[in-house]
Formats: C-alpha cells, structure tokens, sequence
C-alpha cells in the first residue's frame, strides 16, 4: 500500500467535473484506491462517495493505492488533485 497527502488546488474545490474525471482515472487502475479528508475515508472510485468528503481549494486529502500498479495510480490521481480545472 501506498499512501501520499495532496493539497486540492482547484479554486472551487473537487466538485462534479473534477470528481467524474478523477473517477473515471482510478477506475482504470486494477488496485484499491481510497481517499480521505480528516477522519473520513472514502472509495476513490466512487463518484457519490468522493463528493460527500466536501473537499475544498486548499485542503489536504490522502491518496491511498493498494494493489497493481499502486505507484502509477498515486502519481496520476495525485496530479488530478493537484491540477487547476478550467471552469
């Protein structure tokens, strides 16, 4: 298991667009993939599940990978926390 802490920098937080693509990313990896913020850890591949963590810009999430390819999926997801998407 991998595991690696992220600061969400979209200026509107991870709302639906961000969170489909995000989906839609992880669900292309064979491993587990969780996400947390504070105390609650969520499916990485769920849509619902990502959006009732309320991540806002500038808070910090963790990036959990467990399985094949964990290192691939933590460097591509990671950049989709991180990345800025046009409105």
């Amino acid at each position: 298991m991998i595991a690696q802490t992220f600061t969400v920098l979209n200026p509107s937080g991870f709302h639906a667009r961000p969170t489909k693509v995000f989906v839609q990313a992880a669900g292309g990896f064979p491993c587990k993939i969780s996400v947390q913020k504070g105390g609650k850890k969520v499916n990485g591949k769920s849509s619902l599940s990502m959006l009732t963590l309320g991540i806002q810009q500038n808070e910090e999430v963790t990036l959990e990978a467990d399985g094949d390819q964990e290192e691939q999926a933590v460097q591509t997801l990671g950049e989709l926390l991180t990345k800025i998407f046009e409105e």
